[in-house]
């Protein structure tokens, strides 16, 4: 990928296009969203019900879970719902006996007076679950599906989400592809069934997880001067275009690309820590913002031209409750009060604002080069190209000296023991990761505690399985930092 040198950016005839949009059609729009419930002060699913249909132009939900309470409140409004068989249920749905009472009791009492769209079996099982999971995941589907349709149900679509892990690479676009094994071995079963019931194929695009100050705009939907992708001569304004069209170059690799697809989550929250300075309410607005706009015009993206992509933002509510760092407690679009965390077009009658303008933003202070933990189900981190080398602002610290270019994958302060203890399991049993130097005898056993050797076994998974961000995200137990924590003889990869 190379920035691209044209004086006329296409941003700019689609910002020219919004305005006139949003003056001629301001309530002409719709969105959905994601409804997650981890929070000891959110209101009762009727009450969320209710306020979404009146006052706001939200028409989908997506849930977690299959939630009773949830699914009866919906009921008779109109808004569509995507439901979520929970991970741990996908070896017991291989049994079609077991799919069927699992329908009777989650599904039918619900359907169809609540407006049951997709039912995802799982969430991001590629990315956190073991191969023996994985491999069940397809047969589930389909035994899922086939349940369904023995229950007299034939309008409702089985699916799963997918972390954008899947990619082996996805910059620039037109090369990106589906990483080996998965893309045979599973994802190509996966989209024949989606392509013969005429299902989603969902992934979870976050450019928040992306975040470089050198490409903020970019990120945010703000005038940028653009990504080219050499091979298509497409340009790129907005980073979220960019991970759509590669999963779409993906699926075409495998003769998949008439296959729907389903930005089944994305967002950037208002607030996080203070090694989180990308965590602010005005990038949140301006993301979810331009976002919104995006979604409403139905421009699609540089290779889907026209194509709207039916999106839900992440999420609805913050949740107080929420396991990791400030940023996962504060996704949501509205407080637990129903009062906005900002303004974006969401409340009907309630004009789509124009996209903000690029604004410099100050180098962030690095956090420190230690540990953090596997917290909720994070979304894995995307690739981002870098056109050039930031100029970085160091912390004053004697050690670890930091080394321009190279980058280094550590668990959050934050982490526990036990989470690191599983970052280590799953890196070291199913991998292919080198854990010899932090057994007995190599020469990063000691000290011989879990978050030492955790962080030299998460930083070589990061810089074997190809660097990206996504590869260092260990369910938001870790972060990205410049600093080498190598020392004596323990040498980190980089």
């Amino acid at each position: 990928m190379e920035m691209s040198n044209k004086k006329t950016s296409p941003f700019l005839s689609f910002l020219f296009i919004s305005a006139i949009f949003i003056q001629c059609f301001p309530y002409v729009s719709s969105i959905g969203v994601n409804y997650g419930t981890l929070g000891n002060n959110l209101p009762p699913p009727s009450q969320v019900a209710q306020f979404l249909k009146d006052k706001t132009i939200i028409d989908k939900i997506k849930i977690f879970d299959v939630n009773p309470d949830i699914l009866r409140a919906f009921a008779n409004t109109g808004i569509s719902v995507t439901v979520t068989v929970p991970n741990g249920e996908i070896p017991k749905l291989l049994d079609i006996g077991y799919a069927k009472s699992y329908v009777e009791a989650n599904i039918k009492p619900f359907y169809p007076q609540t407006k049951i769209d997709v039912i995802a079996i799982g969430n991001e099982i590629l990315h956190w679950e073991t191969p023996e999971v994985q491999n069940k995941l397809v047969p589930a589907m389909r035994t899922f599906y086939q349940a369904l349709i023995q229950s007299g149900i034939n309008t409702i679509k089985v699916s799963t989400p997918h972390s954008l892990g899947i990619l082996l690479s996805s910059n620039p676009p037109s090369m990106a592809k589906f990483r080996p094994g998965w893309d045979v071995g599973i994802l190509a079963p996966m989209l024949q069934f989606l392509r013969e019931t005429k299902g989603p194929f969902m992934v979870n695009p976050y450019p928040y997880f992306a975040y470089n100050p050198q490409q903020v705009d970019f990120l945010l939907f703000k005038q940028n001067k653009g990504v080219f992708d050499r091979f298509t001569k497409k340009l790129y304004t907005n980073m979220f275009d960019m991970l759509l069209d590669a999963v779409y170059m993906s699926m075409k690799r495998l003769g998949y690309g008439d296959v729907e697809i389903i930005a089944a989550e994305t967002g950037w929250p208002s607030l996080g820590e203070s090694f989180e300075p990308q965590c602010t309410v005005e990038n949140a607005a301006s993301y979810n913002g331009g976002l919104l706009r995006k979604y409403v015009s139905g421009a699609g993206t540089p290779l889907m031209p026209h194509r709207k992509i039916e999106t839900y933002i992440f999420g609805l509510f913050n949740e107080n409750t929420k396991p990791g760092s400030a940023a996962e407690r504060n996704f949501g679009l509205f407080r637990p009060d129903f009062t906005q965390v900002y303004s974006i077009g969401i409340m009907k009658g309630e004009p789509l604002p124009l996209p903000l303008p690029p604004k410099p933003l100050p180098q962030p202070a690095l956090p420190q080069p230690q540990p953090l933990p596997r917290g909720r189900r994070h979304p894995a981190k995307p690739h981002v190209p870098r056109p050039g080398k930031p100029a970085l602002k160091l912390p004053a610290q004697p050690i670890p000296k930091p080394v321009l270019g190279k980058k280094f994958c550590m668990p959050k302060p934050e982490a526990t023991d036990a989470q690191l203890q599983a970052n280590l399991d799953w890196i070291c049993t199913n991998q292919g990761v080198d854990c010899r130097p932090v057994q007995v005898g190599g020469l990063c056993f000691n000290p011989n505690t879990v978050r030492s050797h955790a962080s030299f076994v998460m930083n070589s998974y990061y810089q074997t399985k190809g660097r990206n961000d996504f590869n260092c995200d260990f369910s938001g137990s870790a972060v990205i930092v410049f600093a080498d924590p190598s020392y004596g003889t323990c040498k980190y990869l980089s």
